[in-house]
């Protein structure tokens, strides 16, 4: 469990310093049970981006990733605005994804979305992934995370899972 912690630990600490604001960060408590390694970490000087998966996984062969998105100095007018804006992206390769927005609301002044994009199949591949968003904004960053399952839809013990999971995350200020 202990090393458990200082994974988590040292995950949010690498997408603090990613971040590169050093004073807000969005912290996401990553259930353990997946043993969550990162696959990816990519920065550029607008956005972030940290890839998990399950400790016995590849990034060609995974079931189950996670991802952390930061799009520093951004902000939304409405958080109402990502959704549509991500699946045209997704709509873009995955002309029969469909989107689900969940649930929206404001959590200590911020306002934040949960939604899913389904996706059946891609134009260079039949295989399926879906994902479960959640988005919230901060004050200068518009933080985007989600976890992806290699299936056509996302199943509602799933989505009702992990939407705990991310209502219980923080943006936390250092």
């Amino acid at each position: 469990m202990k090393k458990l912690f200082s994974v988590l630990t040292l995950l949010l600490l690498s997408f603090m310093m990613a971040n590169g604001q050093g004073t807000e960060n969005l912290k996401i408590a990553w259930p353990g049970e997946y043993k969550w390694k990162v696959a990816s970490n990519q920065q550029t000087s607008a956005a972030n981006m940290i890839e998990l998966i399950p400790g016995a996984e590849t990034l060609n062969s995974w079931t189950i990733m996670a991802t952390m998105m930061s799009y520093k100095n951004m902000r939304v007018p409405s958080i109402s605005k990502v959704p549509p804006m991500l699946f045209t992206t997704t709509q873009k390769n995955a002309p029969l994804a469909k989107l689900t927005v969940l649930e929206n609301g404001v959590k200590a002044g911020r306002q934040w979305t949960i939604f899913k994009i389904e996706s059946p199949s891609f134009k260079n591949s039949p295989a399926p992934e879906s994902q479960l968003y959640y988005a919230i904004q901060g004050d200068r960053t518009l933080y985007v995370s989600f976890v992806a399952v290699k299936a056509k839809w996302i199943p509602t013990v799933f989505v009702f899972k992990w939407t705990n999971v991310f209502k219980s995350s923080q943006l936390v200020k250092q």
